[in-house]
């Protein structure tokens, strides 16, 4: 199968052209990398970090949740990590950026592809019951403005025998009307700029965050098992998501553990 590179130079312009990319300082694309994540976080320190892109055509060490690894053929996926600085937030609510970034891929994802995409809490991207992406936020600088790397991992043309695990999909799988990268890397780094600086400008609070959140997760309502951390487990209604962007399984907060949606098999 023939893939198209990512086009690089017309990314670089989109930063200028294209006034809501403007958020962003630097699109960088490699052919490849261990860890995009890893890669940014290890530039946290330099002056130009912030607001810093960074995509690879091919991962070697490509990480999600809980340190797995996960490696694509070059070209069917997007690779991609950006870091932003947060000045003066709490870190209460740091937990938030990994569920914005959701709602941003969700929202760039049905606009640009066409798909009906939602969000299993915390952050993974869903077409039906399947998962076609997921998100990996890191601290990189612990001070008065945080540094973080988001990373995001998007299946774009896998084919089923390509696909790591068998509950997930990629776009060409569900039939997106539109799998062209780079104008998909443009719709995620769009969404993101303005969901991300409209939280900024709100002080960092979180109820605007919040709600949109609750519109795109197909968790809530559901009967779910969090296998949690010490071998613990829990069974019981997805009923909401916290202030701190915990979930709520029955009155119990969930913020961290691996989530299963019982009735529908994931």
């Amino acid at each position: 199968m023939t893939r198209s590179p990512l086009d690089a130079e017309q990314l670089r312009r989109s930063l200028v052209e294209q006034p809501e990319l403007s958020f962003f300082r630097h699109i960088e694309v490699v052919e490849s990398t261990g860890s995009t994540n890893a890669d940014l976080i290890a530039r946290a320190g330099e002056p130009d970090a912030d607001r810093a892109v960074l995509l690879a055509e091919a991962q070697e060490q490509g990480r999600g949740r809980h340190a797995r690894t996960w490696v694509s053929p070059p070209r069917a996926q997007i690779s991609m990590s950006l870091l932003v600085r947060l000045d003066g937030i709490e870190p209460a609510v740091l937990g938030w950026l990994p569920l914005l970034t959701g709602i941003a891929v969700v929202d760039a994802l049905r606009a640009t592809a066409g798909v009906d995409a939602n969000l299993k809490w915390p952050n993974d991207v869903l077409i039906g019951c399947r998962k076609v992406a997921g998100i990996l936020a890191e601290v990189a600088t612990s001070n008065d403005a945080p540094a973080v790397v988001i990373g995001m991992g998007l299946n774009v043309s896998l084919t089923e025998a390509e696909l790591p695990v068998p509950h997930a999909i990629s776009l060409t799988i569900a039939g997106a009307a539109n799998t062209d990268r780079t104008l998909l890397v443009q719709s995620m780094l769009t969404e993101f700029a303005r969901r991300f600086t409209a939280w900024r400008d709100a002080d960092w609070r979180t109820a605007d965050l919040a709600a949109a959140y609750r519109e795109r997760c197909a968790t809530l309502g559901v009967q779910v098992r969090a296998e949690l951390p010490g071998g613990r487990t829990l069974t019981g209604i997805a009923t909401d998501i916290d202030d701190a962007g915990r979930l709520l399984i029955g009155d119990q907060p969930v913020s961290a553990g691996d989530v299963t949606h019982l009735r529908a098999e994931y």
